[in-house]
């Protein structure tokens, strides 16, 4: 029998973060999706062989987990390039899109196919057959509605296949997806273990571990807050909110278009366009540098003072929290403003992760250590199990 891989992944709003193996792969594809037809057309000087494959996802899925079963899509990057491309709406439940299990099987895909994983997985002709056992999360409005169940059950048991149709290196390959296990995490509670714990598992936070604090993880969609007293997360306190990110990055693209003229392939290039180092809120218009600064600065700053009442309404049902974590892509984007009306208005002790990777990839490395700690366990009971009994 195949052994099974490790594989974390965080179907994140603006795009999937997944970790593979022993951390011996990571990927981290934009979340977006477009229907298209078996014969796209290679334009120009694209060479197929030397292409890089993540800017020429183009699959057909075929899965009893999907409403629209067979389809064809771009994925990624190269769905970027098309008119109808999909990213997830707001007030949509990750849990029951097609999207996320698109975005999924074509990350697992991805890591199947690539050529440093050959020996992992048996390969008849074109076709890999390959196992895998899953850790990944839903929004905690989701899971406290059940729907983790739900989503779970529509990935085991079945066989989900993905063919590469015109993909740089791997066209022609058909993958056979198979889990032996999915854990389905509240990201709240996710967010909290990548906080107190290293990727051995071992405690690395001694004094956040038996604090009360508050985790708020912005994500594109959603907000979840998660709150911990006695190191766990209180489900009947903690909260998950439709508020995220994603309608105003969609605004900023929208006015950008309507008053410089400038078409932005997604809300990834919103993102990179507020968040980047240089240049930070500025677009080239024409060939000249044009400040963005008017469009983002009120429109973000509109939905800091949303997630900050969030944050003084639940600390006010939480009134001996000590600290409050902002986590997620979202809290990258939105931090400066956060910052500026908490030191205006109630100077509540909140903190920030500088290292934006680490705030961005917290979910994937919080699923991954999860994963990582049940097949442990498994393993070890597995052993105990078969071990004789000693008279």
């Amino acid at each position: 029998m195949t052994k099974s891989r490790i594989a974390a992944v965080d179907v994140g709003n603006d795009s999937i973060k997944a970790i593979f193996g022993e951390f011996d792969n990571e990927l981290n594809i934009p979340n977006i999706v477009a229907r298209d037809t078996e014969d796209r057309p290679v334009i120009g000087i694209e060479e197929l062989d030397t292409k890089d494959p993540l800017d020429g996802i183009h699959v057909r899925v075929h899965s009893p987990a999907l409403k629209d079963n067979n389809a064809i899509y771009r994925v990624g990057n190269l769905a970027t390039k098309s008119d109808n491309a999909t990213e997830l709406d707001p007030g949509s439940s990750k849990s029951e899109e097609d999207q996320t299990l698109i975005m999924l099987f074509a990350t697992l895909a991805l890591d199947a196919v690539n050529e440093d994983n050959a020996k992992l997985f048996p390969k008849n002709k074109n076709v890999i057959d390959a196992n895998y056992t899953l850790g990944t999360g839903l929004p905690l409005r989701e899971v406290k509605e059940g729907k983790d169940a739900g989503y779970r059950s529509k990935l085991v048991g079945s066989v989900h296949q993905v063919e590469f149709l015109v993909t740089p290196k791997y066209q022609g390959l058909k993958v056979n997806i198979k889990f032996d296990e999915v854990k389905v995490y509240p990201e709240g509670f996710a967010a909290y273990i990548n906080l107190v714990m290293d990727n051995s598992l071992k405690i690395i936070n001694k004094d956040l571990i038996d604090r009360r604090i508050l985790i708020q993880d912005i994500g594109g969609l959603s907000t979840d807050i998660a709150v911990i007293k006695n190191r766990n997360v209180d489900d009947d306190k903690a909260q998950g909110f439709n508020l995220g990110v994603s309608e105003a990055l969609e605004q900023i693209r929208e006015e950008i278009r309507s008053k410089h003229g400038v078409e932005l392939d997604s809300r990834t290039d919103v993102v990179e366009i507020i968040t980047r180092k240089n240049d930070r809120n500025h677009i080239m218009v024409k060939g000249s540098r044009t400040s963005v600064h008017d469009i983002t600065d009120r429109i973000l700053l509109e939905l800091a003072k949303k997630q900050y009442r969030l944050l003084r309404n639940v600390w006010a049902k939480n009134s001996q929290t000590e600290i409050c974590y902002f986590v997620g892509g979202g809290a990258t984007v939105l931090k400066e403003y956060i910052k500026t009306l908490n030191n205006n208005l109630d100077g509540y002790n909140i903190e920030f992760f500088e290292d934006e990777k680490e705030s961005i990839w917290m979910m994937a490395n919080a699923y991954y250590k999860l994963i990582m700690d049940y097949v442990k366990k498994s393993e070890k009971s597995s052993k105990a199990a078969s071990e004789p009994v000693k008279s």
